[in-house]
This record gives structure tokens, C-alpha cells and sequence, in this order.
């Protein structure tokens, strides 16, 4: 019975996003984010890091409206269609290079980042993975994010949940911690949102 009732969980989120035309249901993850925390505003700077398949920068660029600036990397191409307020990169951010610090610039509103690890199946070097990325995220995040500004990051719970959290707070304000409605209910994912980017 608690299987048939996780699927049809899963299957309604699926079903949802092909109906919108978004590519993939971790839409609804963000959707509920910005519900809560009103993170991202008309005319932002958002940066997506981790952007493929492509739901979060379209959601994004919703958002922000077509004088805002939306930009995305990740390893995979987007391959869905996208505004023109958005562009994207495909990179490593743990090799981001001088010329593409340049071509994705600063000043930037809200940094959100849904990435994940490749999974092992061992929780302690899956989680130590998911630190790794947090990091990374952080890194760009506190270099390109103006002060008072916002950021989104899924971080796998487990040994480094901690580390990462003293981590975000000395760089925010507030903090929030959140899981969405939307994550499968056996998921280790959680969110932490920095808000309020102290100033250098």
C-alpha cells in the first residue's frame, strides 16, 4: 500500500511539470521555496548553478521577468527552449576559468544551486560528495552575490550537515533550514537558505 501511494506522490509532481512545460518536477521544490521565502524579485540577477535539465532557470526567469538576468551552468547542455534574459554555460564550478568568472559577472540578486552528487549508495561518502558541491556553491555565492543578497542550496543531510550550516551562517544574516512537500519522502535532501548576504 505505501508504495502504490509513494508513486502516485511522484507520478502527480511528473505528471504536473510535462503539463507546464517544465523539464523535470524539481520546479515544484522551488516554487515552494520562493512561496515561503520570496526570495527572488521582478528585475533580479539570479545565478542557477547546477541549472540542467533546465526547470529551475525557466521558474527563475518567470520570476524575474524579461528585465531580469537569469544565467545557468552546469556539465549537461540545456536543451530545452529558453527566454532571452537567460543564458547559460556549460562548466565545472569546481574549474570555473577567468574567462567565464568574466562572462557570468557579479552582482547578483539570489544564487540557487538544486545540485546533487552522483550517488554511491554509501551515505557518508554520498553526503561527502554533497558537501564538496555545497562548498563550491558557497564560494561563487559569496563572490558574486551583492550584500543583502539571497542564496538556495541542497545539501544532503549527514555527518557535514552541520560543518555546512556554520559555514552559510557566517556569511548571512538569517538562515532557514527547509524541506519541500515536494521531495520523495525517502530523500536525505534538504534545503538551506541564506538571507541577507553580509557585506565584505
Amino acid at each position: 500500500m505505501a508504495t502504490s501511494k509513494k508513486n502516485r506522490w511522484e507520478d502527480h509532481y511528473s505528471r504536473k511539470a510535462k503539463k507546464e512545460k517544465f523539464p523535470a518536477r524539481s520546479v515544484y521544490k522551488l516554487q515552494e521555496i520562493q512561496r515561503k521565502n520570496r526570495l527572488i524579485k521582478k528585475r533580479d540577477k539570479v545565478l542557477d548553478l547546477g541549472c540542467s535539465p533546465g526547470s529551475w532557470l525557466l521558474y527563475a526567469a518567470e520570476l524575474t521577468g524579461e528585465r531580469g538576468r537569469v544565467v545557468g551552468i552546469d556539465l549537461e547542455p540545456v536543451s530545452v527552449s529558453m527566454p532571452p534574459h537567460v543564458r547559460t554555460y556549460i562548466a565545472d564550478i569546481f574549474d570555473m576559468d577567468d574567462e567565464l568568472r568574466t562572462s557570468v559577472g557579479r552582482g547578483f540578486n539570489v544564487v540557487i544551486s538544486d545540485m546533487a552528487p552522483s550517488t554511491t549508495g554509501n551515505k557518508h561518502v554520498d553526503s561527502a560528495r554533497s558537501f564538496n558541491l555545497c562548498q563550491a556553491s558557497l564560494s561563487i555565492a559569496q563572490n558574486v552575490l551583492i550584500p543583502g543578497g539571497g542564496f538556495v542550496c541542497k545539501i544532503f543531510q549527514g555527518e557535514d550537515f552541520q560543518n555546512f550550516l556554520d559555514l552559510l551562517k557566517a556569511c548571512f544574516k538569517k538562515h532557514k533550514i527547509f524541506k519541500p512537500q515536494s521531495c520523495r519522502k525517502a530523500s536525505k535532501e534538504i534545503y538551506i537558505i541564506g538571507i541577507d548576504k553580509l557585506g565584505d
